[in-house]
């Protein structure tokens, strides 16, 4: 393998998908001019909507999207690949909408595209109240895509919380896995970094977890904190609260050696 270096953009969304975009773009276009050449956005990259309602009438069909062939446009213009964490955005043809990750090529295609699998139906102990399901479907097939520097795995936000489907990533020859984000700020500040250094550590994998920050429609608010790091569960690199991004160069060789100093990855064993 080789280097890379790789960029999270840090997003505070709003709910107008125009502003979005420009900011997301403001972003993109600085971490290229700093050399990155593989660059993610967070969950939610260009809508975090309040209700339910709200989601189904600002959607459109995969082909109709503005934000997909801006993106594509974008990836071409600057030749790098561009992941978008996701577009929640995408309707479907029984009504509902997909949480999408869209990951471009440096020619402008979509090179993957990931629905993700594990919604985000929960109560937490503040009183907040989350249905992800009420609006979107979930996803039923994991995501590995081969790239010109490595495999990546694709997740989003809540698939953090099932290790087993990382270890699937990297048994299946994940080197890089990304975790595009809108992690709540009570459970951001007790479980984000480390869900995402015991990823790392369990799979021997590079983690790149961009995320949404600040305060959004419907007084929602997001974690931000977003984090790049090593198959060893090392930070290489982390925002802050506020919209940004990081830049780090990744040293591609570090999975096989992670994974030569703790094999657990060939040492699963069936159990009853």
């Amino acid at each position: 393998m080789t280097s890379l270096k790789a960029a999270c953009i840090q997003l505070c969304a709003t709910p107008d998908i125009d502003e979005n975009l420009r900011q997301a773009e403001d972003f993109i276009k600085q971490a290229a001019v700093e050399g990155a050449t593989f660059i993610a956005t967070p969950e939610n990259t260009c809508r975090m909507r309040a209700t339910k309602e709200q989601k189904l009438e600002s959607s459109w069909e995969e082909k109709d999207h503005p934000a997909i062939s801006f993106f594509s446009k974008l990836s071409k213009d600057l030749g790098v690949w561009l992941l978008i964490g996701s577009l929640s955005s995408v309707r479907l043809t029984s009504g509902k909408l997909a949480n999408r990750s869209y990951l471009f090529n440096p020619d402008g295609d979509i090179a993957a595209k990931y629905d993700k699998i594990h919604l985000f139906d929960v109560d937490l102990p503040n009183g907040d109240c989350y249905r992800e399901s009420d609006s979107c479907a979930g996803g039923e097939k994991a995501v590995l895509v081969d790239t010109d520097f490595a495999t990546l795995g694709l997740t989003i936000c809540y698939d953090l919380r099932f290790p087993h489907l990382f270890r699937h990533l990297a048994k299946e020859g994940a080197h890089i896995i990304t975790v595009p984000s809108a992690f709540t700020v009570p459970t951001g500040r007790s479980h984000w970094e480390t869900l995402l250094r015991a990823r790392a550590i369990e799979t021997g994998c590079f983690i790149i977890a961009p995320a949404q920050c600040g305060e959004h429609e419907g007084g929602r608010g997001t974690w931000g904190h977003s984090l790049i790091i090593s198959p060893w569960g090392e930070i290489l690199g982390e925002a802050g609260e506020a919209p940004g991004y990081i830049t780090v160069d990744l040293d591609l060789d570090r999975v096989a050696k992670a994974r030569g100093a703790v094999p657990s990855l060939r040492h699963d064993r069936d159990y009853s």
